[in-house]
């Protein structure tokens, strides 16, 4: 397989583009649901909290957002310089070194992506380990009986989101966290 430009381009786009998907900002009156359109009475009881929000929204995922976007900028730029290298010379390599050499580039690519999204759960489960105690609070303040996720809610009154509550106290607690790229998971290098 001849590893082309655009195709190496392509998968270095997926690779970065998809690492930041989850932890980027999200506005919170996108759906039905967080806007209040559909209204109607609110249910006693039943709450809602959307996790993706709290992350997007808060300092602290802000920050985290914005520190692993840098950690994986850094650790792109040797990998971009090897692929534009390939590039220059991929016209004088006979098929088998293009195809031993795009090889080894897709699997270094598949091994950031992999150091990126375990750094990127890694650092959503410290946050989420901060929220925890913040939602066991909301929820009981707001006497719900029922946590759903909002992001899977379709309509309906939105008086018993939990979600800015969160954010406020998390935004309280911590702002940032201090972390580097984890190292890649084993046999990520080989395609998972």
């Amino acid at each position: 397989m001849t590893m082309h430009r655009p195709l190496l381009v392509a998968a270095l786009i997926a690779t970065t583009g998809l690492s930041f998907a989850t932890v980027s900002p999200v506005h919170a009156a996108t759906t039905p649901a967080a806007s209040g359109t559909m209204g109607g009475n609110p249910v006693p009881g039943v709450c809602m909290l959307s996790r993706e929000a709290v992350f997007a929204q808060s300092k602290v995922g802000q920050a985290a957002s914005e520190r692993l976007k840098t950690l994986a900028q850094q650790q792109q730029q040797p990998l971009n310089t090897d692929i534009q290298a390939f590039q220059q010379k991929a016209a004088s390599l006979t098929e088998a070194q293009r195809q031993q050499q795009g090889q080894a580039l897709q699997q270094r690519m598949q091994s950031f992506k992999a150091q990126v999204e375990a750094t990127q759960g890694k650092v959503m489960e410290q946050i989420g380990q901060q929220a925890q105690p913040l939602v066991n609070s909301a929820y009981t303040s707001h006497h719900c009986g029922l946590l759903l996720n909002r992001d899977a809610v379709l309509g309906g009154n939105t008086a018993n989101d939990l979600t800015p509550d969160v954010v406020s106290g998390l935004d309280s607690r911590i702002t940032s966290l201090n972390f580097n790229l984890e190292p890649a998971p084993t046999g990520a290098a080989a395609g998972n």
